[in-house]
């Protein structure tokens, strides 16, 4: 029980107007003021549900399933390592295998799993920190083309660095308000995400100050901003696509009323996907009109709400725009291209990657399958992952390649033990008992999940991790 959590009596008054008649407000009350289950989930990118089962066994990590979501668990460790070594500090973190997401956070995109198909478009409208992303990226496996975008440029960063790190191949960055989409990339996306900014009232059991702000009038002015969003979101999706609209509050203000915003606006041409049986006891938060509304005292988590529509019909804009300026990247050169192809075969055995290789300057990017289609309708922060520079005896791979692309390699990898890892993460060269079996660039793993570069060199692997990923700290172990 957290008793500093602060719940002001303005908010208790309006959340008594809508609770539903079968849930009570001391319940609700008591559920705010009681600490979050900590819940991961796992990354299949990197780590199957069976390994990762193993693993945390092995660890001695008490797991429960999450009923609505396959790869999340509810997650408690023995108490010595959750004293002494943070989650995030963890092997199975650190690889990229797992990510820390709470278990509510889970369901939007499990919502539009329903309707994903292979080589879909999908956009993420408001993407970072990246929980949601990734978790849309291993349910489309990598394929298809996934457009995350985010207006913070800080939180952008983070964004990138997530997926880098789980491994988030098929993947577009863009940097903007969401309210563009509509006119610059109209019905281009078979699937549309939008997980909108919000009040937060469903966050108060992570956040005890969640609601020191809080006030019906800005509950207001941001439902004003969800309008023009879910607008701008509809535009975008293709006819015969779905949009998934999600909060992480409770007010029927930013919910239930931006739902009917949307149903008014373009009557006709949309029409509700009931998520009533999307997972079993999905009814107990389910509504009247079909929506899921998590109250958090529902599943013992937080709150969220979360929508689907179909679009049945395609709408007129007549606000369409197109980007000006010209597109940076161009097919990869012939010669370029050879060395790239020629040094990963050799070194790793890697015969084929899964996208289009292109160039800008003597930077080598992979960009998802089909991207042709979308690049040029925005300016974008980066497309694909970049995996080589050029130089006048050949290339040298990034740090991403192995992140991402690693998992291909058949030859030329390294399983780090614990100590192992903890002296890569810390920047450190690896020692080795004996010299190495081979030469040049080596793809190092971690609970079986590539996790970097390093280079054969005699008795050690030299570190060719960047400087601004080392860590410092307690890593791996806590003993």
């Amino acid at each position: 029980m957290d008793n500093k959590t602060y719940i002001p009596d303005e908010f208790i008054d309006d959340v008594a107007s809508y609770i539903p008649a079968h849930l009570t407000m001391d319940d609700f009350i008591a559920s705010c003021r009681k600490g979050l289950r900590r819940a991961i989930r796992v990354n299949t990118l990197k780590m199957s549900q069976q390994e990762f089962e193993h693993q945390a066994a092995q660890l001695h990590w008490h797991i429960e399933p999450i009923p609505w979501c396959e790869h999340g668990y509810w997650l408690t460790r023995p108490d010595e390592e959750e004293k002494n070594l943070p989650i995030g500090n963890t092997a199975l973190h650190l690889s990229g295998c797992i990510y820390v997401q709470e278990a509510s956070s889970m369901l939007p995109p499990m919502a539009l799993a329903t309707s994903l198909a292979p080589g879909d478009k999908v956009l993420d409208m408001a993407a970072a920190p990246g929980s949601k992303t990734s978790q849309l990226a291993a349910l489309m496996d990598n394929q298809g083309i996934l457009v995350a975008n985010e207006l913070s440029s800080s939180r952008l960063k983070t964004l990138a660095a997530t997926l880098k790190r789980m491994g988030v191949a098929n993947c577009a960055l863009s940097h903007f308000d969401g309210q563009v989409f509509g006119d610059y990339m109209y019905e281009s996306f078979d699937h549309i995400l939008l997980d909108a900014p919000c009040s937060g009232e469903g966050t108060v059991r992570k956040d005890p100050d969640a609601l020191k702000n809080w006030s019906l009038t800005s509950n207001q002015d941001i439902a004003e901003v969800q309008k023009t969003l879910i607008h701008s979101a509809f535009m975008a999706l293709k006819p015969g696509g779905t949009l998934v609209y999600s909060t992480c509050t409770l007010t029927p203000l930013e919910n239930q009323q931006i739902c009917t915003h949307l149903l008014d606006t373009f009557a006709g041409d949309v029409e509700i996907m009931s998520l009533h049986e999307l997972f079993p006891e999905a009814n107990k938060a389910a509504t009247e009109q079909g929506y899921l509304h998590v109250w958090p005292q529902i599943y013992d988590s937080e709150g969220f709400f979360i929508a689907k529509f179909r679009k049945t019909g395609s709408v007129v804009n007549s606000q369409q725009k197109k980007k000006k300026g010209q597109f940076p990247f161009s097919p990869c050169a012939k010669k370029d291209l050879q060395a790239f192809e020629t040094s990963i075969k050799k070194q790793f055995g890697i015969t084929a990657l899964p996208g289009q290789l292109m160039s800008r300057d003597k930077e080598l990017w992979l960009f998802p399958q089909s991207m042709e289609t979308l690049q040029e309708k925005i300016k974008y922060s980066r497309i694909g992952i970049k995996v080589a520079t050029t130089h006048k005896n050949g290339v040298k791979l990034e740090h991403e390649f192995a992140t991402c692309l690693g998992h291909l390699a058949i030859s030329n990898t390294f399983a780090l033990n614990a100590s192992q890892a903890k002296a890569y993460f810390q920047g450190q060269d690896i020692r080795l008992d004996s010299a190495g079996p081979a030469q040049g660039e080596v793809v190092l793993t971690l609970c079986g999940a590539p996790v970097g570069l390093g280079k054969w060199q005699k008795a050690k692997i030299k570190n060719k991790l960047p400087r601004d990923l080392v860590l410092n700290g307690q890593l791996i172990t806590w003993v």
